[in-house]
């Protein structure tokens, strides 16, 4: 069971066999994936095809089971789905999806165009990211079951209190109306054939690909060069100990970064062992699992500006809070 678990997360969800197809790809045209132009040729074809097969999967599946509920119907049976309980499964549910911040995005779009709350589908596009089984595990791997516990409470609480407040400012007009699909009547849902499902589903699936996917490709291609050009000693440089400004800077400079949280374990291990803060640490990793430019860039097409910024907000004042706080308590976890 362990070992079908661990195939469907790395090849199913990772899509691992996708980046060893990659791999072989660039190297046949003699780049090593480890230098700064193979990586970020693998990371441009990688993560770009990884995103799209995603994006399409899951809106043509939503859409197929969608064309058998009318709204009416689909918000009777979603209702349920309400209050701080609501955000609360939205974030848990963002924990067993190990997925990077523009990969969360198409589930995001998926579950907004179920009919699922805003509140609780942003729960979730915080969650995802930011907290995830498997990295909770390697994190306590290299810092202790304290600090793996720490950081896994912490990304809970900020992503049902962003999913919480943002339901309560009822942003709902501030998603993009392509987000919300093209909606089928109650006859419409009852007379349709299974090919038609499938054509409204296809159609579903490319009006939105058509919307979203220049904006993968520049996320894609900014995540690129941060990832590969930018060094990690500028990060580390900047971040020392003793510096009362050290968490706001670890969230800001965490964010232009793109990376998913396995890629800020290695950076974090190393600026815990330099002495930098715990609390500056969480701050910097969730910041780049959460708020990275290409994530945001993607996300700016899916909802509004004034949604945007209050996502943006939510999250920055959520982590910079904690980072004070768990550098306060420190001595108490390690």
């Amino acid at each position: 069971m362990e070992v079908v678990g661990s195939y469907l997360m790395d090849q199913v969800l990772k899509m691992q066999w996708l980046s060893d197809l990659v791999t072989m790809l660039v190297g046949a045209f003699g780049l090593d994936v480890n230098s700064q132009w193979g990586g970020t040729i693998h990371f441009l074809i990688y993560d770009t095809v990884k995103i799209v097969i995603l994006l399409c999967v899951m809106i043509f599946i939503i859409s197929y089971i969608q064309s058998y509920f009318p709204p009416e119907r689909s918000k009777r049976i979603l209702g349920r789905f309400k209050g701080i309980g609501g955000n609360i499964v939205g974030a848990l549910l963002g924990t067993v999806t190990p997925f990077c911040a523009c990969s969360s995005i198409p589930l995001f779009i998926a579950f907004t165009r179920a009919g699922l709350p805003l509140g609780v589908t942003f729960s979730f596009l915080i969650s995802s990211p930011m907290v995830d089984i498997a990295s909770i595990i390697l994190i306590m791997s290299i810092f202790g079951p304290h600090v793996a516990l720490i950081y896994t409470v912490v990304g809970l609480v900020i992503a049902v209190a962003g999913g919480t407040v943002i339901q309560h400012l009822h942003m709902d007009d501030q998603v993009a109306d392509f987000v919300r699909g093209e909606a089928v009547d109650a006859v419409q849902a009852e007379t349709m054939t299974k090919q038609e499902r499938a054509t409204y589903a296809l159609g579903q699936t490319a009006e939105t690909f058509k919307k979203v996917f220049p904006f993968i490709l520049l996320g894609v291609a900014i995540g690129a060069l941060i990832h590969n050009w930018i060094p990690q000693d500028i990060v580390e440089a900047v971040l020392g100990d003793g510096n009362p400004f050290a968490v706001v800077l670890a969230t800001l400079i965490g964010a232009p970064i793109y990376a998913d949280i396995f890629g800020t374990i290695p950076i974090a291990e190393a600026l815990f062992g330099k002495g930098v803060g715990l609390g500056t640490i969480l701050a910097f990793m969730m910041s780049v699992t959460v708020l990275s430019i290409p994530s945001l860039t993607m996300l700016s097409r899916v909802v509004k500006p004034k949604l945007l910024a209050t996502f943006v907000g939510i999250c920055l004042i959520g982590m910079i809070i904690s980072g004070y706080v768990f550098n306060w308590l420190q001595p108490l976890f390690v």
